[in-house]
């Protein structure tokens, strides 16, 4: 926010590390939560979701000293969402069953859902407890010990959520949080032969490192969420271009561009291309960013310096490779020692430019112009990733068509996020193969067993 120290956390070792994974096990192997009848362990995880509702504004302004959220996103995305997944699991749990087989007569064949163990959970910076949540509640309806790593600029709310965790009864051993780099404290856990599952979200590079240690180690599951350049096709019968517009800025500014699912690729027909980006360019200038602790903000800081020059080093590529800087492209706000900047526009994006091609994960929009429903599939298409995208049309067909076609595991259609805990939210390709979310999400925390039973 001002760029000022605001505190040091510890990096745990390889053997804070193993530590941790020895008392999940423990845990899990005593029965103290795995051995709850579901209804118990509901209880509990209703009472976290109430303590992160009643202590909402305190751990959104954690976050915010993190990772520079806006307020108003803070409060809604980290935990307000928090606390729903929460309850959300809690309402589930006890009404997730096994199966009964149809076997032959004198058979009896059941299918079992049985906790796998330990969990492990590496969450990135931009939503700690938000996607915390997204592992955590999940993997702890079902009776798992969990071993969480907060990203090392962004643990506070997390540590936080363990201690309301432990105060509103989660017995002790059972959620264990080690801070630390990732490349110590990561790999260590990403190695540890006491870890059963590992779930994840963040870079493709880490993402590739954590399934090499799976298969260095102990073969462990991993579930990877990976990054995203997500296609925001616009069509000249939207129903309302100017919603359009306010929508796919916010898609790609929120939290300045800081989030997995960002539509940062715009695919707009070339009939309305000029008229909506004009569009988007005063919706881009109308943004406040600034502080995000100010409740007028509307759009607040980059993660860190790093984040920033990583952000500013695309633009004169950009331009170098043929794009148009409409608005945007430079730091702002550098006397206030924060990290921040402008909204960015760049037009003429290609679809061999790196602008269109790499995830940039800060405020900068790509704008390529199409002419057919073939031309705006093939360019959605046309990148490694397939996290989101989104469909702006009046077309009732082209809306389905273009969902089917379309390589990624969220598609909207005329809107742009908000999708709720009732749907999974994942992607396909460079996107990864983890899901969070969604009754879906609970398959990543339960082994199948069967009992063949000949009567």
């Amino acid at each position: 926010m001002d760029g000022t120290l605001l505190t040091t956390i510890d990096g745990a070792s390889e053997a804070d590390v193993s530590l941790a994974v020895s008392s999940a096990r423990a845990a899990f192997d005593d029965g103290r939560w795995s051995g709850l009848a579901p209804a118990e362990r509901k209880k509990v995880l209703h009472r976290i979701a109430n303590r992160i509702e009643a202590e909402a504004l305190e751990l959104a302004v954690l976050g915010i000293r993190d990772n520079g959220t806006e307020l108003a996103m803070a409060l809604r995305a980290e935990p307000g969402s928090a606390a729903g997944t929460f309850r959300y699991y809690a309402e589930a749990l006890d009404k997730v069953a096994g199966e009964v087989a149809p076997t032959a007569p004198g058979v009896l064949g059941l299918v079992h859902r049985a906790p796998v163990g330990v969990v492990a959970a590496i969450v990135p910076w931009n939503f700690p407890l938000m996607i915390g949540a997204w592992k955590l509640a999940p993997a702890l309806a079902m009776g798992n010990s969990v071993v969480l790593k907060p990203a090392e600029t962004a643990s506070l709310s997390l540590l936080r959520l363990a201690e309301i965790c432990s105060e509103c009864g989660l017995p002790d051993g059972v959620l264990n949080v080690v801070t630390g780099s990732g490349v110590e404290t990561g790999a260590a856990l990403a190695h540890s032969m006491g870890v059963d599952v590992l779930a994840f979200t963040g870079s493709g590079a880490t993402g590739r490192r954590l399934l090499e240690a799976s298969a260095a180690s102990n073969l462990k599951r991993c579930y990877l969420e990976l990054g995203g350049k997500s296609p925001n096709i616009v069509f000249a019968d939207a129903p309302d271009l100017a919603h359009a517009a306010k929508v796919s800025a916010a898609g790609i500014f929120r939290n300045s561009g800081q989030v997995c699912v960002a539509g940062s690729r715009l695919l707009v027909e070339v009939s309305v291309h000029d008229e909506f980006v004009e569009m988007l360019k005063e919706q881009a200038e109308m943004l406040r960013v600034g502080d995000p602790l100010d409740t007028d903000t509307q759009i607040g800081a980059v993660n860190s310096e790093d984040q920033l020059r990583r952000n500013l080093s695309f633009m004169d590529k950009a331009v170098s490779e043929g794009g148009k800087v409409v608005t945007g492209g430079f730091r702002i706000l550098q006397e206030t020692g924060g990290s921040y900047m402008a909204p960015t526009i760049v037009t003429g994006v290609t679809r061999d430019a790196t602008l269109f091609q790499r995830e940039v994960f800060g405020p900068v929009l790509a704008v390529s112009a199409f002419e057919t429903e073939e031309e705006a599939l093939s360019l959605a298409n046309g990148t490694e990733f397939g996290l989101a995208a989104g469909v702006w049309t009046s077309n009732l067909s082209r809306a389905h068509k273009m969902v089917a076609g379309i390589r990624a595991g969220v598609v909207h259609v005329n809107t742009y996020g908000g999708a709720d805990n009732t749907v999974p939210l994942g992607g396909v390709g460079q996107s990864g193969n983890g899901h969070d979310k969604s009754l879906h999400a609970l398959d990543k925390y339960v082994d199948l067993k069967t009992a063949w039973i000949q009567l």
